[in-house]
């Protein structure tokens, strides 16, 4: 099921450029979807905590021997507050510098630093197969990415880029140490809630916002808060729980895929030859990182860590409780 809920993860993700269109054509301003987006979603994740809570008599609890609640409390508040919000704001400002398929393509770089630091830290073993899947995976993006054209560059916003990949390799690394430890939907919650909070004062301090105008911009709002994100994040988090952080990575190279295919159905945009080869190898690479299941952890293999023993112990059973 894992490596099935990051494809699910990044199709929901590689949706939001599409929707994100459709919104900028009913008059949607990019820091009106930005924070609309995750105040929508912390509202409605929020809803579905207190309502689990109110229905079982039980709040949201952490597996044994996880440590601290407060402690995971706060790094959740601040995966969303300070590394999902930072991430967010270095993409679009790359964005109004530099072409967004360029953009993309620095942004994409960040399965390969998520995989090579998870090996550092000691945490995953680069094998064969991961190796081969992290190597066709990227290729594949290059050519979808490449087949979109990219123009426009600039040092600058080719720097911004990277840092907003660099940000989403540590979201993703400090992620997947929580993830094992807490419930996708409380680390989901509580990541959307801090992003939410962090962006609303911000545009508070900036003069605020100006709210959608018609029903269908926010239609649009609620597919990507819906689809996009709620979705994205518990599909995300609840995979990368199973697959490690590596190999999620890895997987979340088919969101460009979803993204041109999509854009092909909806938006009768054309897959160039270039795009569908790279689509193709991505597609491979999914089978590739499997050809040895998704590889052993090294907790596992201890089997005496406690993360590791947590993260066995609280196997999510699609509850707010493990």
């Amino acid at each position: 099921m894992g490596p099935l809920l990051v494809l699910l993860s990044a199709a929901c993700f590689g949706a939001m450029a599409v929707f994100g269109k459709l919104a900028y054509d009913e008059g949607v301003s990019p820091q009106s979807l930005v924070l609309l987006r995750f105040v929508l979603a912390a509202a409605l994740l929020v809803a579905m905590t207190a309502l689990h809570a109110l229905r079982t008599g039980r709040g949201p609890v952490t597996a044994p021997g996880s440590g601290r609640p407060h402690r995971l409390l706060l790094t959740g508040l601040a995966l969303g507050g300070i590394g999902y919000a930072l991430q967010a704001t270095l993409y679009f400002a790359a964005l109004g510098r530099i072409d967004a398929a360029l953009v993309a393509l620095v942004l994409y770089t960040y399965p390969v630093l998520v995989t090579l630091a998870a090996v550092l830290l000691g945490r995953e073993r680069l094998t064969p197969a991961r190796l081969a899947a992290l190597g066709v995976s990227t290729l594949g993006t290059l050519l979808v990415l490449v087949g979109a054209g990219a123009v426009g560059f600039d040092a600058t916003g080719v720097a911004l880029a990277f840092g907003s990949a660099l940000t989403y390799t540590v979201y993703i690394l400090v992620s997947d140490a929580t993830v094992r430890q807490v419930p996708p939907v409380v680390l989901t919650t509580l990541v959307m809630t801090g992003a939410a909070v962090v962006l609303s004062a911000q545009a508070a301090l900036t003069g605020g916002i100006d709210l959608p105008a018609t029903a269908h911009g926010w239609l649009w709002i609620a597919c990507i808060a819906v689809v996009s994100t709620v979705v994205a994040a518990l599909a995300f988090f609840a995979g990368m729980r199973r697959t490690g952080p590596s190999t999620a990575s890895i997987l979340s190279t088919f969101e460009p895929v979803a993204t041109a295919t999509l854009a092909a159905l909806l938006l009768d945009e054309f897959l160039t030859p270039v795009q569908v080869i790279g689509g193709g190898l991505v597609l491979a690479s999914v089978a590739l990182v499997q050809l040895r299941g998704r590889g052993p952890r090294v907790e596992d293999d201890a089997g005496d860590q406690i993360v590791g023993r947590a993260s066995r112990a609280s196997r999510w059973d699609g509850t707010l409780n493990p």
